[in-house]
């Protein structure tokens, strides 16, 4: 319930950040800031959220997360009627906390998952964020309105939206989510070595991956988040400048935010049966897939340009969950909350540079030389991932 909830939060944000940002600059060449902002915000949280879990439980954690994201959103209403852009960058850069709380509950999933099965534990509570991602970019248009109503500018409406959204997320939480996942699987943990009497810390060790498999499964989704992260930023920029609405542009965000989240079940059954390494490699393949349709698709055309969004989310969906699974495997109970939210700090602050590259790049270049670079870097994940086969 949480992740549809701050899922919508989540998709409401990113669908008119960029376009926000544009309008109260009058420059393209920041329009990438937002993303950069929420995504760096996103990485000083994924820390704090890390931390917290480790010491008291995945509840207060992600409890507090989705409370400062809620925060962030309303302070970006309010740079909005303001029409102050230092307020706007400052509140985009708290509301990301709600984007990396997102990202973190996934986590959540694995705690108490069977081995063999963590990948689809995982996938689970990715898929329910898709109601939600679904829901948010659609709802641009009608928020919009209603914030006119309310004398508010009209792109800060879904930012309203998102504020409730994580409000909500984190009063579910922190009412319904008991026990607390990662603390019972520390009793359990501790209760199985405390009967077998082997006197070792629980599941400190007979990890699958060893301290290499947290390198590279970090390099998968920092790869994966940086070439998402700039791709999907500029194509509503790229979309109103051939002439589309926001409502064509919610509409090719939530296919791509509905590719992100809808083939978890699958993705997680493969990674499960095919391990981790396959699917990664198949990430690396579908991004440049994305980047090459992207690149070459007329402006002018919203269902090229939402096939190249759908392809980036699945290319996106297959590097998080089977990163996640690496680092799940690699990582033992004892320091595994801390190590997981260091590592999304990476992915963060990878989503930060691509954020903010991508206005730079695509305002010197344009959007189609963005696309293709991106589709490109992402082959990078084919040898990272051969070496590590090999090595096995």
């Amino acid at each position: 319930m949480s992740q549809i909830l701050s899922g919508a939060g989540l998709a409401a944000g990113v669908t008119v950040g960029a376009l926000l940002a544009q309008d109260m600059l009058g420059s393209t060449g920041l329009a990438g800031l937002p993303s950069a902002l929420f995504t760096a915000g996103s990485a000083l949280a994924a820390v704090a959220v890390g931390r917290v879990s480790q010491a008291r439980g995945r509840r207060p954690g992600l409890t507090a997360g989705y409370l400062t994201g809620a925060v962030g959103s309303a302070g970006v209403v309010a740079a909005a009627v303001a029409d102050n852009p230092v307020l706007l960058f400052a509140a985009l850069f708290v509301y990301g906390a709600g984007t990396a709380t997102n990202l973190q509950a996934r986590y959540a999933g694995a705690d108490l998952a069977a081995p063999g099965h963590q990948a689809r534990a995982v996938s689970t509570v990715l898929v329910a964020t898709t109601l939600g991602g679904l829901t948010g970019p659609n709802l641009a248009a009608p928020t919009g309105a209603l914030a006119g109503h309310l004398g508010i500018p009209a792109l800060a409406g879904p930012f309203l939206l998102s504020g409730a959204a994580y409000a909500l997320a984190a009063l579910v939480l922190a009412v319904r989510l008991r026990p607390d996942p990662l603390l019972l699987a520390r009793t359990l943990a501790e209760a199985k070595d405390a009967e077998a009497g082997t006197g070792v810390e629980p599941d400190a060790v007979g990890t699958s991956y060893g301290r290499g498999g947290v390198v590279l499964g970090a390099l998968v989704m920092v790869l994966t988040q940086l070439v998402m992260v700039a791709v999907m930023t500029m194509t509503p920029v790229h979309m109103r400048e051939h002439g589309h609405g926001t409502a064509a542009s919610g509409l090719v965000i939530a296919v791509h935010i509905g590719a992100m989240y809808l083939p978890s079940p699958l993705t997680g059954w493969l990674v499960d049966r095919h391990g981790p390494l396959r699917i990664a490699a198949a990430s690396g393949i579908t991004l440049l897939a994305s980047g090459v349709l992207a690149g070459l698709a007329p402006g002018d055309s919203v269902g090229l340009l939402a096939l190249a969004l759908a392809l980036l989310g699945l290319g996106w969906n297959l590097g998080l969950v089977s990163g996640t699974a690496i680092i799940t495997g690699a990582v033992p109970l004892a320091t595994r909350a801390r190590t997981q939210g260091l590592v999304d700090v990476s992915i963060a602050l990878a989503g930060a540079t691509g954020g903010m590259t991508s206005g730079i790049m695509v305002a010197a270049t344009g959007y189609p030389v963005l696309a293709l670079t991106c589709g490109a870097l992402a082959l990078a994940l084919l040898p990272a991932v051969a070496a590590s086969a090999y090595r096995r």
